[in-house]
């Protein structure tokens, strides 16, 4: 992502060094070549934002639908943290259910990649800077998510390979719930406090775009605050069982639709937005305008 800034500025640069060699060429023939020396200082602003904002849309829906059918239909079917041994059996006689799920939440990881890239373009011009830290945060979100996947692959090939069948099986059950454990605490414990932040960061964004409702950016903050407690509680509180996230999505939600709507209904013009950003360098007024 900073390599990519950093070459859209620098092709920045170098059309304004062009632009003033060639008004210094004109000037000097005796010719006013105002007009062409206004050079638009957003870079890539031709990208379409209705395609990113569908692509968002879409992509938070996939993730959504994707999330909470291994998460309850996979893992808690499947899991019994009281009883390993029918841990292990469950997720023997279903193999390639459980196998499905990993590769569902491995999707979940890719999309969180692309979410991290449309909404700094969404976003950017609300301040580029925290957009961008933002758009790390996901990713490394995403990072530690898949970090804390490969504890599952682990399981899945403990009950199914060859090393469990070497494996007593009071090992293979300590094992594989200790790895399912790991998993957790590297998801619910972790990336989880990752993500919390970074939705702290895109509902600031949120409330600050004109593109935006105010209110959206407010719940997508709490949504985040939610994370960040259960994250924070799990590490201090002994046996914490709240699950403050679950009452605090609702600003989750309510993006998905949002962004759906600005991707039918298009944004309004940055000139017609009261308070948008103005150009920093505007075109240098004409002989007679100055007179």
């Amino acid at each position: 992502m900073t390599g990519w800034r950093t070459r859209c500025t620098n092709l920045g640069q170098a059309a304004r060094s062009v632009g003033s060699r060639l008004s210094l060429t004109s000037s000097r023939r005796g010719t006013d070549i105002t007009t062409h020396t206004t050079i638009t200082e957003r870079p890539n602003a031709d990208i379409p934002q209705r395609k990113v904002a569908l692509i968002a849309g879409l992509g938070l829906l996939v993730m959504a639908i994707l999330a909470s059918l291994v998460q309850f239909g996979v893992l808690e079917n499947l899991i019994v943290p009281a009883d390993p041994a029918t841990t292990v059996e469950n997720i023997t006689a279903s193999a390639g259910l459980f196998r499905a799920g990993i590769a569902a939440f491995l999707v979940v990881i890719m999309l969180d990649i692309l979410l991290a890239w449309a909404f700094y373009i969404l976003l950017r011009t609300v301040d580029s800077g925290l957009a961008l830290l933002t758009a790390w945060l996901r990713l490394a979100f995403a990072a530690i998510f898949g970090y804390a996947l490969v504890n599952l692959i682990d399981v899945a090939q403990l009950v199914s390979g060859s090393e469990g069948v070497a494996l007593q099986p009071a090992q293979l059950q300590t094992q594989v719930m200790s790895s399912i454990a790991s998993f957790d605490n590297g998801w619910t414990g972790i990336a989880l406090a990752i993500f919390g932040l970074h939705l702290l960061g895109l509902g600031f964004l949120l409330f600050r775009s004109a593109y935006f409702p105010r209110f959206l950016g407010i719940l997508v903050i709490i949504a985040g605050g939610g994370y960040l407690i259960d994250s924070f509680g799990k590490i201090l509180i002994p046996n914490y069982a709240l699950n403050i996230a679950a009452f605090t999505f609702v600003g989750e939600v309510l993006l998905i639709f949002w962004l759906f709507w600005r991707a039918i209904k298009g944004f309004p013009s940055e000139a017609g937005i009261p308070g948008a950003h103005k150009r920093r360098n505007p075109a240098p007024a004409s002989p007679a305008t100055r007179r």
